[in-house]
Order: structure tokens, then C-alpha cells, then sequence
């Protein structure tokens, strides 16, 4: 399949890449092209500003979770019928897995996906020298795929000046400018940007930076090179045999949503729905009782810190919850959703509040991220009913930390010497940190909805 598409990425965090993506975005929306998007790496929260824009859900492409040939495969899953797609960068474009090497960087997407690059460069208080730093990054590796160029928080006058100048001793292509912008500023907390919904007047902001860029991109260019990029070939008996796992009968899976649980990968609904599941949602912020007739719990990763008091005073929800989970109801929960099921979890406000009590202990916050980034997983005790799951890539990023983080896996970085034991694993239970995603190892997300299943026919 031949999808016309481009990655945005950035020399380093902090650059622009997510107010810039989601202006493109709006302006080539605005230009009526069809546009599908996708994040690079673990990232819950750029994803959602992608989807303030579009209005479908925005996917994640992590060549640490997935080789290459499945990495290509939900990419052309994704973006079929597309116009164009659209690649977010992540961190620095070469920045991968342990800080060491390049493993599911966004050069490795790009490399894999074979995608053309543009390099967004923070311009701010930099002539002569932007040409170094370019040249910087296309020699570092002969196949850099970096085609283009943005200048970002460059001055109007000094524009042109540098435009010919890159063109000229670089051979590389400038396809515009980003001036200064104070009031369409993304601002951050502990775990990246504020909610979407937190955001002042964001559609006005994004509107806003997508008719500044079609003043100061050159979209055409950007269209062309888009254009450019050659097909990819997937092969079909990926497609016909590694994620082919199907129930007989569909299960109701309740699924917490709600802004203290909002972290979600859309690729892991439609693999659950495809296997069979039925995804039924509910928020123990705002809702009294669990849905009817669940086979399952799934609660995700958040913000529960920031909501700390109404979770505790939502005690009706607490309790059904854990009657179901004691009861036998199969739940999976990371990070967030694991935080909640403790008798007590410290928020932000610095109080201790009562949550679910499922798992025994306290969560406290620590000054720092605890374990942060990639994980693999090895099996040490059986969960839902197998004990043969395999390697599970997954992913930490968290302030907090738990007084029994459990020991039915064990953990060890990819790149480096850590290694720990974590997850609360049982018939029906899988709690802890680690976040999953899906496709990365299916037999996950099999187990799970085979437990269901079982808890259904029993009920």
C-alpha cells in the first residue's frame, strides 16, 4: 500500500513538536485532505490533542513493543484510505531505548516505516549556527531520512536570510517558519501536558496556529514530500495468523474513563473488540455503580493523584468494585487503575485517601519517576489461568510507588543492569505499574478475555 506521509520530530523534548503537529494537522483539515495521525512511543496524552483535531482517535507506533513487520502492519491498518499521515516524533529524533541507543527512537520509526522526515529546530537565540546543528543531525546517520526543515520561534526578518543559507551548504529543504507564539502555548505538569480538556479555549488556540502555519509553511512542499514517500509491503500471513484469537460468545468488559483514568492506547480497544470483547464504560469519579452484567474490569493509567478526595467519597463504586474483583470478576489494571485498587493512595494534596482496597497497603509519592521507561516482563507465577505468557514488553511512568508492588513477574530494563519483581497476578487478577500494549504480546490480552469468559458461563 502507498500511503503519502511525513514524521515531524524534533533535537530534543520541548521544541514544539505537539502544538505544531496539531496545527498542521488543523490546516491540512482546513485544505480538506482526509488525515489520520500517530504518535510515536509510549505516549498517552499527545495522542488526545491529535484527537481534539481530527476527531478520531489518534494510534501509537513503538517499535520497542512491536518488530518491524507488525509495526508496519498496524501503521497500514491505521492509515488506510488516508490522504496523508502524520508521524509525531518523541523525545530527541534519535533518542531510543536506556538513553544509549536508537532503538525505538523516532528515527527507528521513521527507518522502519520508511518515512520522510521534517525536523522541527528551536531556533530561539541561533543565526549562523542552526546550519552546525542541522548538519548535526543528517550526518550522524547516513540513512537519517531528514528531508526537511521548520524553523521554530524564528524571527520573520531573519527568515529568508537563513532559509538560503541551509538550502545552500546544506542541500536540505526549509519548508517554513513558526514565530514566536505566546498565547497558543501548551503548558505541562508532573506527567507531560495538561488534559485537552483542561486546556483554556483549544480549539480556538489550535485554530489559531493553523492559520499562522498556512502564513508561514510552505504546505505544498510539506504535501510533496509526503507524496514522496515509496510503498510499504506487509506481509499477509501477518495479518492472517498473529492476532487471530476469538471468542465464541462476546464478553462485557467495563472500562473506567474518566478524567482520573484517561490513559489509554485505541489500538488495545480494537484488538479486545476484534477477540471478542465488548467494551462497556464507566467512571468511578462520577458514577455510583458499576455497569450490569460485567465478565471483566479493566482500569487503566491517569490522574487518580489529582482526584484523590472524590475517588474516597465515591464509596459506593469503591465497594462494588472490590466485591466484584473478590468476587472473581477478572480485572487487569496498570499504574493508575493499580494505584486505586490499594486501601489507601496519597494525592496530590498530600492527604492519604481510602480507594478500593482490593490490594493491601499504602501508595505514597516519591520526588522522582520510579523505574521510568521500558520494561520486559518474564512470568513468574500463573495469571488467568496460564502460566505461559512469554516475554511482555510493557512501560513505567510514575511519581508514585506502592508498599507491595507484588511479585508474580519480574522485571528487567532493556538496556541496563535494574531488574525488579512487580505485579499482584492471581485467576482473575492482574494489578500493578507496568503499562501494556496489546499487540505487542496478544496472549495477553487472550488470557484476559478467556478469564472473562469463564467468570461468565459461571455466573
Amino acid at each position: 500500500m502507498r500511503i503519502p506521509r511525513i514524521m515531524l520530530s524534533a533535537g530534543s523534548s520541548g521544541s514544539g513538536k505537539t502544538l505544531l503537529t496539531c496545527g498542521l494537522l488543523q490546516a491540512l483539515l482546513e485544505e480538506g485532505k482526509k488525515v489520520v495521525s500517530f504518535k510515536c512511543g509510549p505516549d498517552y496524552i499527545d495522542p488526545m490533542f491529535h484527537q481534539q483535531v481530527l476527531g478520531t482517535p489518534s494510534r501509537n507506533l513503538d517499535t520497542f513493543f512491536t518488530g518491524e513487520e507488525t509495526t508496519r502492519y498496524l501503521f497500514e491498518k491505521n492509515a488506510a484510505d488516508c490522504d496523508i499521515a502524520v508521524m509525531e516524533g518523541v523525545m530527541g529524533y534519535y533518542d531510543g531505548v536506556g538513553g544509549t541507543t536508537t532503538k525505538a527512537s523516532a528515527y527507528d520509526l521513521a527507518r522502519v516505516t520508511d518515512t520522510p522526515v521534517i525536523l522541527i529546530v528551536n531556533s530561539r537565540g541561533m543565526s549562523v549556527s542552526l546550519a552546525a546543528y542541522v548538519k548535526g543531525f543528517l550526518d550522524y546517520k547516513k540513512d537519517s531520512r531528514i528531508k526537511g526543515v521548520i524553523l521554530n520561534q524564528m524571527s520573520p526578518m531573519l527568515y529568508p536570510r537563513m532559509k538560503a543559507l541551509l538550502e545552500e551548504e546544506l542541500g536540505i529543504k526549509v519548508l517554513g517558519y513558526v514565530p514566536k507564539v505566546t498565547d497558543c502555548v501548551l503548558e505541562s505538569r508532573h506527567l507531560g501536558l495538561l488534559l485537552p480538556h483542561e486546556v483554556e479555549d483549544l480549539k480556538g488556540k489550535l485554530k489559531k496556529m493553523a492559520g499562522i502555519l498556512k502564513e508561514t509553511l510552505d504546505l505544498n512542499g510539506i504535501w510533496e514530500l509526503a507524496e514522496s514517500a515509496k510503498e510499504l509491503a506487509v506481509p499477509e500471513t501477518l495479518k492472517e495468523e498473529d492476532f487471530s484469537f476469538r471468542l465464541e460468545k462476546k464478553v462485557r468488559i467495563g472500562v473506567a474513563k474518566d478524567e482520573a483514568f484517561c490513559f489509554f492506547y485505541a489500538d488495545n480497544f480494537r484488538l479486545l473488540e476484534e477477540m471478542g470483547a465488548q467494551l462497556v464504560w464507566f467512571s468511578p469519579l462520577h458514577e455510583e455503580n458499576l455497569p450490569k452484567d460485567l465478565d471483566g474490569l479493566l482500569l487503566y493509567g491517569g490522574y487518580p493523584e489529582l482526584h484523590g478526595q472524590a475517588l474516597e467519597e465515591n464509596s459506593s463504586m469503591r465497594k462494588e468494585i472490590k466485591t466484584a474483583i473478590n468476587g472473581g470478576m477478572p480485572c487487569m489494571a496498570e499504574c493508575g487503575g493499580f494505584m486505586y485498587l490499594h486501601e489507601e493512595m496519597e494525592g496530590m494534596d498530600g492527604a492519604f485517601h481510602k480507594m478500593a482496597g482490593v490490594i493491601p497497603g499504602k501508595v505514597y509519592r516519591t520526588p522522582k519517576l520510579n523505574r521510568f521507561g521500558y520494561v520486559n516482563l518474564t512470568q513468574k507465577a500463573p495469571v488467568f489461568g496460564t502460566d505461559d505468557l512469554g516475554n511482555i514488553p510493557a512501560h513505567e511512568f510514575h511519581y508514585f510507588d506502592s508498599e507491595n508492588c507484588g511479585a508474580s513477574f519480574h522485571g528487567k530494563k532493556p538496556a541496563g543492569k535494574k531488574e525488579w519483581d512487580c505485579i499482584h497476578g492471581s485467576a482473575s487478577l492482574l494489578a500493578g505499574f507496568p503499562h501494556f500494549y496489546y499487540y505487542a504480546n496478544p496472549s495477553l490480552a487472550a488470557a484476559f478475555l478467556k478469564s472473562c469468559a469463564a467468570y461468565g458461563k459461571g455466573k
